[in-house]
């Protein structure tokens, strides 16, 4: 009885048009947004901050963008960490070279680098499709990351490759703690997902939906292909790259070309499959169960089964469950957790009464 929209009147279009036109819904997303920027920093640990929340965040924000090019424009990609790659690097030279940059900007100026490359190896995708354009997105993922390493510039000439982030100072605060850092992730990601929430609804968003659905059509009904996709890639691109930057900054605070491999694209492939394909939730629920699911099962098997296991066995384990997983997901609900939790919403709305 307390999830209904019956009897809540829109006196205008754009109440209408609002991101959340049910109340409860503005209500729990508020109350949520508290939770999380209010009470979560006052509760949780180190732990819980720097190594479960961040990282959660941060994945949300990649695994956002991907599904903005995979799940609302119908283009494959599987050079996501090469995207997050350019935007972490671009954002430490910008920090390293002009002085007095704002972070902000640097990390802006970085999303806009990875925009700019996305654009450059989206254009592949105004001839082929498919598996096809996966496979040209697969060369970026390899030919950024060569870059990255064979051009010692990028990380300042270290032997290493490694680059350590700059400290974040913004209006003199000093961004240096688990609880500031995670403060900052949770702003910049949700400032971003607001936004890609306004722009899937918007006639941007319709056109990606258009050309998904049928590209053939929809160029017959006027909309231009090559300027569409690719600014699905440009906006995917620029996610991607903020999330990078985040990626360095405020979690591991050191990187190296490497550590953004095809391992790291697959597994944000993974998030948007389980959470939900064309979904700006399913983005935050995918992230979310790939990053605790290690985490529960380490603490599974050590509470459960203890020593009896054989080394290895658990990351084994792991790599399982996720194929299972997947495949599961495929056949049983291919949009993932976010229409399992559109169906709950469903019932929720006649409930008591029998469905």
């Amino acid at each position: 009885m307390l999830y209904r929209e019956a009897g809540q009147f829109k006196a205008s279009y754009q109440e209408d048009a609002q991101i959340f036109p049910i109340r409860q819904d503005r209500v729990g997303f508020i109350a949520l947004l508290a939770f999380f920027f209010v009470v979560v920093p006052m509760i949780a640990n180190q732990y819980w901050l720097q190594a479960i929340l961040t990282p959660v965040l941060i994945f949300s924000l990649a695994a956002l963008g991907l599904n903005i090019l995979t799940g609302y424009a119908g283009q494959l990609s599987l050079g996501s960490a090469a995207f997050m790659a350019v935007g972490a690097f671009a954002t430490y030279n910008f920090m390293l070279r002009i002085d007095g940059i704002p972070f902000l900007v640097a990390v802006v100026l970085g999303g806009l680098c990875a925009a700019g490359v996305g654009i450059l190896f989206g254009l592949p995708s105004l001839r082929i499709k498919g598996f096809y354009l996966a496979v040209a997105t697969l060369a970026a993922q390899f030919f950024i990351v060569w870059v990255l390493v064979k051009f010692p510039w990028f990380s300042n000439y270290s032997s290493s490759g490694v680059i350590t982030a700059q400290e974040i100072n913004i209006l003199g605060f000093a961004f240096n703690t688990p609880e500031t850092k995670y403060l900052l992730t949770l702003l910049v990601v949700t400032v971003l997902a607001l936004a890609a929430k306004n722009m899937v609804r918007s006639t941007t968003g319709r056109k990606w939906m258009a050309v998904r659905d049928m590209d053939v059509a929809a160029e017959v009904i006027g909309i231009r292909l090559m300027r569409t996709k690719l600014q699905a890639f440009a906006v995917s691109s620029f996610y991607c790259g903020v999330a990078g930057a985040l990626y360095a900054y405020t979690y591991l605070g050191t990187v190296e070309p490497e550590g953004f491999n095809l391992d790291l694209s697959f597994k944000i492939l993974f998030m948007i499959i389980i959470g939900g394909v064309g979904s700006i939730l399913g983005s935050f629920l995918g992230a979310a169960f790939i990053v605790l699911l290690p985490v529960f099962l380490n603490i599974f098997l050590h509470s459960f089964v203890g020593a009896a296991l054989p080394p290895g066995f658990g990351s084994n384990l792991e790599l399982m469950i996720f194929g299972g997983l997947i495949i599961f997901f495929l056949i049983v609900e291919p949009h993932g957790m976010a229409r399992l939790w559109q169906i709950g919403k469903e019932k929720l709305r006649l409930w008591p009464f029998p469905h």
